[in-house]
Parts: structure tokens; C-alpha cells; sequence
């Protein structure tokens, strides 16, 4: 083999190994980047998450004081019976508009009275010795329990028969 031979063997082999350095870098650094895509994405999905949690828990402060303020219509038009008539017309119709505002944003009452108790749906106020409902069943509800999509905004509180 002749020197220039031997020499270009050499640098071949040189090149041939600082190709493959440069492919080992080229694939470190894809790597690096696809990580980073993916490193950002997560970080964006958990951003827009956080912000719906937070949107939803100031939401749900809001539905929770309207739901206040529901009691408050429903015990007002339980004793309106001596209001003159046109008043009472116009509680039914803002309560009616407050309840198909909650409900327009999936806020809905559940019936307890009759049910078995369950401490996930309701609150018990008051126990009542009673032969007129099995022990353990809800007899009365002092307000209504609130759904908000598959959550119990509020539970209902309630009288249970032992």
C-alpha cells in the first residue's frame, strides 16, 4: 500500500469516525428537542387544566351563595299565601328565572323525602322517633340538595325517622 494510500485510509477513517460522532450528536440533540415538545405540551395541558380548576372553584362560590338565596325565595313563597297577588306573581317569576339560570348551568335539586339516608347526599339536621317511616329513612327536607353534573354541589339537609 503506498503512502497516499495509507493516508487516505487514515483521514477515511477519521471522517468516517467524526461522521459518526456528529450522527451520535444529531441524535442526542432530536432527542432533546422531542423531549422538549413533549415537556411543553404537558406543561400547556396542565396550565389550561389549572385554569378550568380555578374558573370552576369561583364558579362553584358563586352557584353556592345563588342557592342561598334560592332557601330564601322558596321560605319567603312557602308563607306568601297573604301577599297580594301581583307580589306574588313576581317572586314565582324571578324564582323560576333563578332556577332555570342554575339549571341552565347543569345545577339541579335531587328529592331526598322518602329516601334511604346516605351521608354523601344528605345532611341530617334532625333525628324523629317515629312509626311512620322505617328507621334510617329521610322524612323531611329543610332545603334541597344541588347536583352539579355527577358532584353533589350541596348536600340536602334533612330530618331522618329512627
Amino acid at each position: 500500500m503506498t503512502q497516499t494510500e495509507q493516508r487516505f485510509d487514515e483521514n477515511h477513517s477519521v471522517a468516517q469516525a467524526e461522521i459518526e460522532r456528529l450522527k451520535q450528536a444529531l441524535s442526542r440533540e432530536h432527542d432533546m428537542h422531542l423531549r422538549t415538545l413533549a415537556d411543553f405540551d404537558n406543561y400547556r395541558k396542565r396550565v389550561q387544566r389549572e385554569r378550568e380548576s380555578a374558573a370552576q372553584a369561583g364558579k362553584r362560590q358563586l352557584v353556592l351563595a345563588l342557592l342561598d338565596v334560592m332557601d330564601d325565595f322558596e321560605r319567603a313563597l312557602a308563607y306568601a299565601n297573604t301577599a297580594p297577588a301581583s307580589i306574588l306573581t313576581g317572586a314565582r317569576v324571578i324564582h323560576q328565572r333563578l332556577t332555570d339560570l342554575l339549571q341552565a348551568q347543569g345545577v339541579v335539586p335531587y328529592t331526598s323525602a322518602g329516601q334511604p339516608f346516605d351521608p354523601a347526599l344528605h345532611e341530617a339536621i334532625d333525628v324523629i322517633n317515629t312509626d311512620q317511616a322505617a328507621p334510617g329513612v329521610v322524612l323531611h327536607e329543610l332545603s334541597h340538595g344541588y347536583r352539579w353534573g355527577d358532584e353533589v354541589l350541596r348536600p340536602a339537609r334533612v330530618r331522618v325517622a329512627q
